[in-house]
């Protein structure tokens, strides 16, 4: 059957059909929508996992078991994963299995703009890399095949415009595998030096098998056109080139991304008259074929940050563009900002007015940044807020401990804080953290976590106490807090700053944006009482502007918060 498919989701229908039994994944734009979209089958055992690292370990261990397995994640989620990626590409596996990792070129979502395909070569592990949502499901099968034929795990790299865009698939029926005998095989499974020297020449000969087939594979393809040009590339560049050049260029389209061919690419090369590499992000391919000795034009012409598009493509090669339609130059930015209600805004705004400095982290709280907030000096990466506090604090002693913080989401902390927050209690470090729980995993989309005790179906599960979980990796001082309660935040931050220990704030209120979350009316403005001060406007809510120097609620955006009515000194703001 013949339909319309997100990428992520045609990985997902491949998982399907391929007889895959297990998926573990921690959320990533542009990633989540595969696991997401995965658990809708009853045939696959599906799970959010505290982090990718777990996520990596589950599906291995599910294909020693002898099930077809699954783990997916963002690009910046395979650094996490990437201790047992090298050892797993020694190994081997059982039944055949896929990491799932969705590059965001571009930085939509990221923190950074790394290419996944340095992973591959580092790894040696072989990674696919489809075009569409077609490709995308048949790839997800074909990379079982050979996942099982090679004994290797397999990556398969999508990116934000494969994963998010749309295209049709044809669809078929599962292949239900019985799982595959497990037996036992130290040298093979276990690791120490004496048995992983005798498995790397294995990985290295996989490779040379693995480059025999890619020279004749069905993730490889050559279009010829006009042979004046020959454009060898991938992904989604592949899908901007057929764009602006359709059959009057010749074509190299590479699906199996590591390891690259040979002949195939040097008997394509003799056959144009110039050959052109355009790929995003570094030039592997572009290097890969200079290696082969051929003159090839790249990144000398083409960009090595940012996503591309087929009017950079069409420039770059000397196409003339089309002008398009353009939008008005006064039309004001819309910045991104936290959602009216936030339960965030309120912890805040209160670092802010104590002048604290804050390591920040990854979540939708790291809006806390930008204007007019301003509240976080520095965010790296999952969990290093906690450790950086550490640090900061060990570095500059008591000057900093009075006035320092660190801000971590609940799903974050359980990704990769429980470590450096572990860090503090051991190495004594008189830091103040604050646990930013607002019961759901937002930025991504609200997907579930182990402290919300509820799976990625909904059902209950396993929820882990906070509180409890903080005193007894050794903090004395562990106090909740209510974020819309900003004279309570304002007193918790100065107790827990003066105090001489370490201490955990768990600043706890449900997303705004929870279908549970019962929102209160609007807040309405006294106009008569309103002197136009912009006090209000300092949280940076989206339902507050000022209009005609008078403070406005926009009705269709307030929760009832309650947060800008304590900020009105002259009671101008209140209840309908």
């Amino acid at each position: 059957m013949k339909q319309l498919m997100l990428g992520n989701a045609a990985v997902a229908r491949g998982l399907y059909e391929a007889g895959c039994g297990v998926a573990s994944s921690y959320p990533g734009t542009p990633s989540t929508e595969i696991t997401e979209e995965a658990a809708k089958y009853d045939e696959i055992y599906c799970e959010w996992a505290p982090n990718e690292k777990v996520a990596l370990e589950v599906a291995f261990g599910a294909a020693v078991a002898g099930k077809r397995s699954f783990c997916g994640m963002k690009h910046v989620g395979l650094n996490v994963a990437a201790d047992p990626l090298f050892t797993i590409s020694y190994t081997g596996i059982n039944a055949g299995m896929i990491i799932g990792v969705a590059d965001d070129a571009g930085m939509h979502s990221s923190q950074n703009e790394q290419d996944s395909r340095h992973y591959a070569i580092a790894s040696k592990v072989p990674m696919v890399e489809p075009s569409d949502s077609a490709e995308a499901l048949e790839f997800t099968k074909l990379a079982y095949e050979m996942s099982e034929k090679y004994d290797t795990p397999v990556l398969l790299k999508m990116c934000t415009r494969v994963a998010h865009s749309q295209s049709i698939v044809e669809t078929s029926d599962r292949v239900d595998l019985p799982i595959k005998e497990y037996t036992k095989d130290i040298g093979k499974y276990v690791m120490m030096p004496a048995n992983a020297k005798r498995r790397h020449p294995v990985v290295e000969q996989r490779t040379k098998d693995l480059i025999a087939y890619a020279e004749n594979c069905p993730f490889n393809r050559v279009e010829m056109g006009d042979t004046k040009v020959g454009i060898i590339t991938s992904s989604t560049s592949y899908q901007y080139v057929k764009e602006v050049f359709g059959e009057k260029a010749s074509v190299l389209k590479l699906g199996l991304i590591n390891p690259l061919p040979e002949k195939l690419i040097l008997d394509f090369a003799a056959k144009v008259d110039k050959l052109v590499i355009i790929e995003e992000l570094d030039a592997i391919i572009e290097n890969h074929c200079k290696a082969l000795g051929l003159d090839v034009t790249g990144k000398d012409v083409f960009p090595l940050c940012d996503e591309f598009s087929q009017n950079l493509i069409a420039e770059k090669m000397g196409v003339e563009v089309s002008e398009g339609l353009k939008l008005e130059d006064n039309i004001p930015v819309r910045p991104p900002v936290m959602c009216a209600g936030c339960p965030h805004r309120g912890m805040f705004y209160t670092l802010q007015k104590n002048n604290c400095t804050v390591m920040g982290d990854i979540g939708c709280y790291t809006l806390g940044a930008v204007a007019p907030l301003l509240a976080i000096d520095v965010t790296a990466c999952m969990g290093a807020s906690i450790s950086s506090i550490h640090g900061f604090n060990k570095a500059r002693g008591s000057e900093s401990e009075s006035k320092t913080v660190a801000v971590i989401g609940d799903s974050t902390f359980m990704h990769s804080g429980m470590t450096g927050l572990a860090n503090i209690a051991y190495n004594m470090s008189n830091s103040t953290v604050v646990i930013l729980d607002n019961s759901i995993t937002g930025m991504t989309g609200h997907q579930q976590n182990p402290t919300t005790g509820y799976n990625i179906k909904g059902d209950p599960a396993g929820k882990i106490d906070l509180e409890a979980l903080c005193k007894a990796m050794g903090f004395n001082r562990v106090r909740v807090v209510d974020p819309y309660d900003l004279e309570a935040c304002d007193v918790a931050i100065k107790e827990e700053l003066a105090a001489n220990e370490p201490s955990v704030i768990i600043s706890r209120r449900p997303c705004a944006l929870l279908k549970y979350v019962e929102v209160k009316p609007p807040l309405v403005v006294d106009c008569d009482k309103c002197v136009g001060c912009k006090m209000c406007m300092k949280i940076g809510c989206p339902a507050i502007s000022i209009k005609n120097g008078k403070a406005c609620i926009d009705k269709t955006l307030c929760v009832g918060c309650g947060v800008c009515k304590q900020l009105c000194k002259l009671n101008a703001i209140k209840e309908a």
